[in-house]
Formats: C-alpha cells, sequence, structure tokens
C-alpha cells in the first residue's frame, strides 16, 4: 500500500537521511519543513489546479468558500517564521536526546548555510478536488505498488541499519502537554497554525487563544474550583504579610451539601542533623550546575560537614561508597545529568534532577537524615 512507502520514508529520514546528530540539524530540518508545508505544498496546490480552473459546469474553481492559498516565502526577519524555526527544532531536539535554545541570532546563522532545494512541480501528484474524489482515492487508489514505487520501497528498506548498528540511539516520542509553557507544543502549534492562516489570508490567532482551542479548554462557571483558588489566594497574602501560623487555616468544602470546614495547620516534622540545624520536608539542598559528581559530594563536605556514602537521582544509584575505586573515580569526574543519562539509559531533557543523599556527620561518624537537592542543569 502507498502508506507502506510514507511509513518506511519516515523510519529512513530519522535514522539515515536527516538523523539529527547536532542542534544545527534540527535548525536545518525544521527549515525544510518550513518550505514543504507553507511554500512548496501550496505551489504543487496551485500547479494541480491554478487560480485561473474553471470547472466542468464553467464556474471558477477558487470560488465562494473554497480560497486560492498563496505559498509564503521564507524571510528570517519575519518575527512568525523565526517563531516556526525555534519551536520545530527543539521538539526535533527533544525527541533525538539533543539540547536546544532559542537564541536568534545563533539559528540565523546556521540557517543561512542551508540550501533549500528549488521547487519542480510533481506531475504525478493526484490531489482530490473534493470529499468525494477523497473517499473514491482511499478506497481505489494505493492498494498496489507500481514497479517504480516497488524498487523505491526495496531500495529504502535495504539503506536502513542494521538493529546491531543502533545500539545505544534513541529516539523519543513526545507526549502533547499543553501546561508546560517551555516544552515549545503551544508554541508549535501557535505558528503553525498562523502560517497556514496566512497562506489563505486567515487573520492569525495569539497563543492564549490556540492554547484554549488545541488543549480543549472550557472556561468554567463558579464552582467548586473556583472556590478553592480564592481560598488559595487567601492563604498567599497571608505569607505575603508573614502572618503566624495561628493565622493560616486548612480548608474542608463541599457545594453539594453545603459545607464548610477550617481547622488551623500542624507545623511540620523537624528533623535534627545537628546543634542549631533542624530541617522539614519543605527544605532542600539548592545546587546550582553544572557540576561533577565529585564536586557536589566535596560540597556537602565543606559547607555542611556532612560525609555522603550513597548519592542517587531518580532511582539511579550514582555513588556508593562500597564501589570499586575505579569506579569511583570515572564517576567523581561526571556532570551529574551526563552520568545521569549514561547510568539510565535515557536522555535527560529535564532543566532540574532531584538527588537525594545518605550522609553522617563528619564529627562523630553519626548517620542522620538530611533534605534532598535539587541540581539545577
Amino acid at each position: 500500500m502507498a502508506t507502506q512507502i510514507e511509513m518506511v520514508s519516515g523510519i529512513h529520514s530519522s535514522l539515515v537521511k536527516e538523523r539529527a546528530f547536532s542542534f544545527d540539524d534540527c535548525i536545518r530540518w525544521s527549515r525544510l519543513r518550513f518550505e514543504e508545508y507553507f511554500n512548496n505544498g501550496i505551489k504543487q496546490l496551485l500547479f494541480n489546479f491554478p487560480r485561473d480552473l474553471i470547472t466542468s459546469s464553467g464556474a471558477p474553481f477558487w470560488s465562494g468558500a473554497k480560497k486560492a492559498p498563496s505559498p509564503i516565502e521564507f524571510n528570517p526577519d519575519d518575527q512568525l517564521h523565526m517563531n516556526f524555526i525555534i519551536a520545530a527544532a527543539n521538539l526535533r531536539a527533544v525527541s533525538f536526546g539533543l539540547r536546544g535554545h532559542n537564541d536568534v541570532n545563533l539559528i540565523k546563522e546556521v540557517l543561512s548555510d542551508v540550501i533549500v532545494p528549488e521547487f519542480a512541480p510533481k506531475r504525478d501528484v493526484v490531489i482530490p478536488a473534493n470529499e468525494q474524489e477523497a473517499k473514491k482515492q482511499k478506497e481505489t487508489g494505493g492498494s498496489n505498488l507500481d514497479d517504480e514505487e516497488e524498487q523505491r520501497l526495496h531500495r529504502l528498506v535495504s539503506e536502513l541499519p542494521k538493529p546491531s548498528d543502533l545500539a545505544g540511539y534513541r529516539v523519543t516520542p513526545l507526549e502533547f502537554e499543553k501546561d508546560d509553557d517551555t516544552n515549545f507544543h503551544i508554541d508549535f502549534i501557535t505558528e503553525c497554525s498562523n502560517l497556514r492562516a496566512s497562506n489563505y489570508a486567515i487573520p492569525p490567532a495569539d497563543r492564549h487563544t490556540t492554547k484554549g482551542i488545541a488543549g480543549k479548554i472550557i472556561p468554567a462557571m463558579v464552582t467548586t474550583t473556583a472556590m478553592v483558588t480564592g481560598l488559595v489566594c487567601l492563604e498567599l497574602l497571608k505569607m505575603v504579610q508573614k502572618k503566624k501560623l495561628e493565622c493560616y487555616k486548612n480548608s474542608f468544602c463541599n457545594l453539594a451539601l453545603p459545607l464548610f470546614t477550617f481547622s488551623e495547620p500542624l507545623e511540620p516534622e523537624k528533623i535534627k542533623i545537628r546543634e542549631g540545624w533542624e530541617w522539614s520536608l519543605w527544605d532542600r539542598f539548592d545546587i546550582q550546575g553544572p557540576k561533577t559528581l565529585g564536586e557536589v559530594i566535596d560540597e556537602l563536605q565543606e559547607k555542611h560537614k556532612l560525609e555522603v556514602s550513597m548519592l542517587s537521582a531518580d532511582s539511579v544509584l550514582m555513588y556508593g561508597f562500597y564501589m570499586k575505586p575505579p569506579v569511583i573515580a570515572e564517576r567523581r569526574e561526571m556532570e551529574i545529568s551526563a552520568l545521569q543519562a549514561k547510568l539510565s539509559g535515557k536522555p535527560n531533557n529535564s532543566r532540574a534532577i532531584s538527588l537525594v543523599f545518605c550522609c553522617s556527620r563528619m564529627e562523630d561518624d553519626e548517620d542522620v537524615e538530611v533534605p534532598s537537592a535539587l541540581y539545577r542543569c
């Protein structure tokens, strides 16, 4: 089937033709996708259905609600165009386990070296003119491959690397998350939809509107959620005003009954490390990276007089006092996020890593519980 070629072509692109080894490769890939989606695709459509095309009934093909699109020529100085490149390149980088960025000047430098092939219309492409033709094409077309397509399919399969050649190579699918403003998901959807709208001279939509549509966000009237939000804001005001503990309130509410109950919160349990140093579950060490494993261990020794016996991150044991000296020496020289990625076998795309320690006081070698640490990559 025709979908076989599309599927194999996609695999071939990710593993051979457009495999990303650096963020620069992701930028080049996004530039070519811009050309494909918003320029060449429209030019192909106008080649199959020219602006002055007349139907068999004598009426203009492009009329009424059917608007004739216009191709978009890429302009690096156009903010909309650059936003698409930035979002698409960063999403591509995450899939390939690479670290991206949004430095416009650096991205423009890479774009200046991208060679974009000249558009040449495909004369054998059949584009359905209406829903009936699309349905008929889906039912009858693509069930068999001609000789040329069969040869292309076999060529693509033969060029795929062997599984043994892909040891350690990983491509990660992206799960749509609308509420993370740093993952470029909503940004990508916003730029794509606005560029397509520009193709058809449709007014663009802002990011907030796009997020509401893509995330299927439905505005709610006064509900329990709205009430809880108000109660939380009241507690935040008390924090800003630095009120005493007895001024705060836990709230238990049920609008269906209705029931409104309030109680005073208790102080969190305190754990003593040494005289003058106690901590609760709200405390943590804050470590600004990049730092090696050895630097993190030494920091706890020098600043807090704590001897680290074990250190783990997200269930991955990075350091244990019982490990062989060559292993400890090697790991101490590695940066924390790189070490975690190596031990877990998964690329680390997060901006922070939670570290858990097993420690003892240096003055008496007594084991003590200590807060976890937030390591900022």
